[in-house]
């Protein structure tokens, strides 16, 4: 099978939304009138961040996923995306598989495949996705204000937890492992979340290489610090109550850590003003999101972070870093 049939019998659709897509050497994307484009782009490669044996189905959910979590904290709605994929050999079957799941996840958000690449190497997907958000009404990392509150939407820890019983660092028994794989190969992007929160939140950023270290860079951007109660915080790893379990496997320290810098959560982090905190759970509930307060905006720099009696604990988590 060549590279062009390949690319017709797994990949080629009629456009929709876009002016024009697959087949040419460009595709064309119109915004609605009053809108930016948003645009972003994310790489997944083997061994570095999903295992050789990943099923290819969930694999493509991801790929597509991590990039539509991007959208969703700029509070942008998913047009369209590109897909460069390079890979050992055309297996069909893999290939089957994988463009099945990318599909379901890009036709659950209406946004469509309109061109990319495909070439022979070690295996590597580079996925760019567009959305459209109205002019002046992108979230940003640099909008929190002193005073803000913080919040984390879902759950947080579980994709670390599985990562780390996958590496047999954490066995696990069956049945949790399971729910907590779920987490890691198929997270789902926040994107009804972001656009609810449109107008209400001050700044956001998804949670993809762990709460810390990613809200470190909307400090950042934003000139501010930050306090967050790890006494609430610990509960966003509690998923459901098999998840609860494993708070009997692990110390509280251990627990704590997933939470707070285990990464490939793809959950916003955001900030909003106290007086918007009816505004906030309207939001969550209109996107049928939960989301948790669980820190304020401070005006010195770094992350405090404390216990339910306000006693300032030691930071002892890192994030993840590419190249530390």
């Amino acid at each position: 099978m060549g590279e062009f049939d390949l690319i017709a019998r797994y990949f080629k659709r009629p456009a929709k939304r876009a002016v024009l897509g697959v087949g040419d050497d460009c595709a064309l994307l119109q915004p609605a009138e009053g809108m930016q484009l948003a645009i972003s782009t994310d790489m997944l490669v083997e061994g570095r961040h999903f295992f050789p044996d990943v099923d290819p189905f969930t694999l493509g959910h991801k790929a597509l996923a991590v990039n539509l979590s991007d959208l969703a904290a700029c509070g942008a709605q998913p047009l369209a995306f590109t897909l460069a994929l390079a890979m050992p050999r055309a297996d069909e079957a893999w290939l089957a598989a994988f463009s099945r799941g990318m599909f379901a996840l890009a036709d659950t958000h209406d946004c469509e495949l309109v061109g990319g690449d495909t070439t022979q190497g070690p295996l590597n997907i580079c996925i760019t996705v567009f959305g459209e958000v109205p002019r002046g009404q992108a979230l940003l990392r640099s909008g929190a204000q002193v005073g803000d509150d913080i919040y984390a939407s879902g759950t947080l820890g579980e994709a670390r937890l599985a990562l780390d019983a996958l590496r047999e660092h954490a066995p696990l028994p069956d049945e949790l492992l399971t729910l907590a794989r779920t987490r890691l190969e198929q997270p789902t992007p926040r994107v009804a979340l972001g656009m609810a929160l449109r107008g209400i939140a001050t700044a956001a950023i998804d949670v993809s290489d762990g709460l810390l270290g990613d809200l470190g860079h909307v400090l950042e951007a934003s000139g501010v610090g930050a306090s967050i109660d790890t006494s609430i915080a610990i509960h966003l790893i509690a998923a459901s109550a098999q998840i609860t379990r494993a708070e009997k496997l692990f110390s509280y320290e251990k627990m704590l850590g997933y939470v707070l810098a285990g990464g490939d959560d793809y959950e916003l982090a955001f900030t909003a003003p106290p007086s918007a905190r009816q505004a906030v759970q309207e939001a969550a509930q209109q996107a049928r999101t939960p989301v948790t307060r669980i820190g304020q905006i401070e005006v010195a720099p770094g992350i405090r972070l404390h216990d339910a009696q306000g006693q300032v604990l030691p930071k002892r988590y890192a994030s993840f870093d590419h190249f530390a």
